[in-house]
């Protein structure tokens, strides 16, 4: 008998768009931003971080939150395939709403690991970072990227 089971694919249920700026994107970090139940704290973290942005840039904060997510997300990554007894990273690609998962993680828990300022700050700032290809989570992913492609040898156990 097969190990695996074959069920039919469920539909992912995507969040309602946020009320500020009708995103499913801006809607999926807040609920990731979430803490202990508090959402209403998460939306206001986020929007003062939007605020900060507009204030130090004069540009949409939407728009550069957008670019940050867009250049955080990896496009590849290593997951482990045990092949006859041995275990090995091998590199696969990210599906869309994965890679964007990540992304919104790795946001968040930079964010939060910083000293000093407030979450809004830290938030505001990790983000204008990584719309400019700079900062902690740009080198996550690139961290990310260069594992799999130190593993491509074992691209072929890929099925």
């Amino acid at each position: 008998m097969p190990r695996k089971v074959l069920r039919p694919r469920l539909k992912r249920a995507l969040p309602k768009p946020d009320s500020k700026f009708s995103s499913v994107l801006v809607s999926r970090f807040i609920n990731k931003l979430n803490f202990k139940g508090k959402k209403s704290i998460a939306e206001t973290i986020l929007y003062k971080s939007f605020d900060i942005i507009q204030n130090k840039f004069g540009k949409d904060p939407f728009v550069i939150f957008n670019t940050a997510i867009e250049n955080i997300r990896p496009l590849i990554e290593v997951r482990p395939r045990r092949v006859g007894g041995a275990t090995y990273q091998i590199p696969m690609e990210v599906p869309i709403v994965r890679s964007t998962t990540l992304a919104i993680t790795w946001l968040i828990k930079i964010a939060r690991n910083k000293s000093g300022h407030s979450m809004c700050e830290k938030l505001a700032q990790e983000i204008i970072d990584s719309s400019n290809k700079e900062g902690s989570t740009i080198k996550k992913r690139d961290e990310v990227h260069r594992m799999a492609e130190s593993n491509k040898a074992f691209a072929h156990y890929r099925w």
